[in-house]
């Protein structure tokens, strides 16, 4: 008896092959549950020496951002690298392939801002056909999202993360150094009333800035979907990171209880990076990414490419293997394995600590793609 699994149609339906003349329907709930069940064993070639197995893909589709956010690019902005030592879609999903045949079951597309990148709807629809793949998930400034959120769900679309420092206006456009709030909102709205559940909207927390706006953005969580994250602020070079800017979870916490004495925790999965919250009653929840005061380095499940085309196995370390260069060269896809599987062995067990990582040479966060 063979098992294989079919799409017939989006998501809607899948069909199971337990005979050449057998055909079963699977609801669009037991698609996970189904590729859960049947998949293969874990590869090696993605487990590193401490035994973390990486079935998380982060794809960077260009370092080019229609936005200039002080935390991510540097004032002076960045060298953007020749559109020809770019990797192309078909590169793109040529690797995604790959990786998702070794195990990994959930890619999220970055920048830059991915949704600027003109077919990015098309990279969807292609990562969708991909046998073993999960969730297709996408990291977003908002700009673009009500006009495109659509197609991209009509596409295979997931999940979305929205990134939104803060509620104010004015304040928005000293962040990011652009025009655009009413634009994210709208975009926020959008996936809210196409069903994406939870929706969820990424605060990097600075103190000076934004930090009095902590309560308001738990407030949106009342009435919506949303899973507001709050992120503690990170060095990248050209950010003007230092340590008086930034606020901890534990200091972020403090002044949610202050307000919300009930707040009760939610259980996680060992791999998550955020620490949830949820107000008693409201229809969303909170959540908190300790990069910095506490990190999740143990439990590390993800990998990096770069819209160049190179391989990072940790966000703040600095080494890097070019997948570009050697699928250009012709290398075979057993050789493409080997390769990632040597950068994923040598992975360190944590990362080096904020303060010795803000004097680290390091891309700046426009050009890793978060």
């Amino acid at each position: 008896m063979s098992t294989k699994l079919h799409r017939t149609g989006r998501h809607s339906v899948w069909s199971i092959c337990t005979t050449p003349w057998e055909l079963k329907e699977l609801p669009s709930t037991g698609r996970k549950g189904f590729l859960t069940e049947h998949a293969a064993p874990f590869s090696a070639f993605l487990t590193d020496s401490f035994g973390r197995r990486h079935n998380y893909l982060r794809i960077s589709l260009t370092e080019k951002c229609n936005l200039r956010c002080q935390y991510c690019m540097p004032e002076e902005g960045v060298q953007l690298t020749p559109k020809s030592e770019l990797l192309t879609t078909q590169e793109i999903i040529t690797l995604a392939r790959l990786f998702v045949k070794e195990g990994v079951d959930k890619i999220r597309l970055t920048g830059g801002e991915p949704l600027i990148r003109p077919d990015v709807v098309d990279i969807v629809g292609q990562l969708y056909k991909l046998e073993g793949l999960q969730t297709i998930a996408v990291t977003t400034n908002g700009i673009n999202l009500a006009r495109l959120l659509p197609r991209l769900k009509e596409a295979g679309l997931d999940a979305i993360n929205i990134s939104l420092d803060t509620l104010v206006p004015a304040k928005f456009e000293f962040i990011v150094r652009r025009k655009g709030f009413h634009k994210v909102m709208e975009g926020i709205n959008k996936a809210v009333e196409l069903g994406y559940n939870p929706v969820k909207v990424n605060c990097v927390v600075m103190r000076g800035l934004n930090e009095d706006e902590l309560l308001d953005f738990v407030a949106l969580t009342k009435n919506q979907p949303l899973d507001v994250r709050f992120i503690e602020y990170m060095p990248f070079d050209g950010n003007k990171w230092n340590f008086r800017k930034m606020v901890s979870y534990k200091e972020m916490l403090d002044t949610v209880r202050q307000r919300w004495p009930d707040l009760e925790k939610l259980p996680c999965e060992a791999s998550s990076t955020a620490k949830a919250y949820k107000v008693p009653d409201f229809q969303g929840q909170i959540s908190f990414i300790t990069s910095m005061s506490e990190h999740f380095c143990g439990s590390c499940n993800r990998l990096r490419i770069t819209a160049d085309g190179n391989l990072k196995v940790c966000l703040f370390g600095n080494s890097e293997v070019s997948l570009r260069d050697h699928l250009r060269s012709g290398a075979s896809e057993d050789e493409l394995v080997q390769i990632i599987g040597a950068a994923v062995g040598r992975k360190k067990k944590q990362h080096a600590g904020m303060f010795n990582i803000s004097q680290m040479k390091n891309r700046p966060m426009i050009l890793i793609g978060g």
